[in-house]
């Protein structure tokens, strides 16, 4: 997913990236490296020992970012929007932010944006009927690094519901939104992840490296990670097998993640929003 993050910021002349690293880092490390085969050039800023929140962890990461203005994309999230167009809007707008956003279709499950008729955010608002009508942040925003620079280095901050809300109250420092009504997918739960992968294959499964299927087995619609192998009459429709797994001959398993625990087999049911 980071691969195909990079790749999407360099087509769009976005070269140098600064990662922020905390949880298991070498899994990211280990696919990115340099970046050089993706036309970017990577570096890292680790986030360690505790998670400083999504304006800590930028204020962290200044002193190698380096610039003035820069993007802060969200790496659970994948979209369209064009950088380019978006930096444009930045810069002609005056703003110290300037956040993406699209219609919020899904007001029960996401929190919303409230903007003005001069596309200027008025408010955040929590999810459910407040947020009926407003609009969604999909995890792409063009920043002033001066917004995280009064936050201490190393203390724990937010952005929405912290440090953004602030500058609402001052109509000098304008927070603005993007608006469009770009493609977006979101890979927070285990559904978000299948339902993605798939809109990422054409092959109706998405099958990884070293995978075995036996012929008088049926897989449908589901994602199969690295090393697995599925039985002889086994059937997995809807389903996340993860590294390593074997799945028994004649094993029926529909919407669960399969797991390896040891010698035995851990299954989660993958709840629908």
């Amino acid at each position: 997913m980071i691969r195909r993050i990079l790749a999407w910021t360099a087509r769009h002349g976005v070269t140098d990236v600064v990662m922020n690293l905390h949880h298991q880092p070498h899994t990211i490390t280990a696919v990115v490296g340099e970046g050089r085969d993706l036309g970017v050039r990577a570096r890292y800023s680790w986030e360690v020992p505790r998670i400083l929140g999504s304006a800590g962890g930028p204020r962290l990461a200044l002193p190698i970012v380096g610039a003035a203005t820069f993007f802060v994309i969200n790496g659970d999230t994948l979209t369209d929007v064009d950088l380019s167009q978006m930096a444009d809007a930045h810069r002609r707008s005056g703003a110290l932010i300037t956040l993406a956003l699209v219609p919020n279709r899904d007001f029960t499950r996401y929190g919303g944006v409230q903007v003005d008729d001069q596309g200027v955010i008025t408010g955040f608002v929590p999810r459910g009927p407040t947020a009926n009508g407003s609009w969604h942040f999909i995890g792409v925003q063009v920043v002033e690094g001066s917004v995280f620079s009064t936050i201490p280095a190393g203390e724990k901050a937010s952005s929405i519901g912290g440090v953004y809300d602030r500058l609402l109250n001052d109509p000098r420092l304008p927070v603005r939104g993007y608006c469009g009504d770009w493609q977006f997918f979101d890979v927070g739960t285990p559904d978000d992840y299948l339902r993605t992968t798939l809109a990422f294959t054409t092959a109706g499964s998405d099958v990884g490296r070293h995978a075995t299927i036996d012929a008088a087995a049926r897989v449908t619609r589901s994602v199969l990670w690295d090393d697995v192998e599925v039985g002889p009459g086994a059937s997995l429709t809807e389903c996340i097998v993860t590294d390593g797994v074997r799945v028994p001959a004649g094993a029926v398993y529909e919407r669960a993640i399969v797991m390896a625990d040891g010698d035995q087999l851990m299954i989660t049911p993958i709840e629908s929003h």
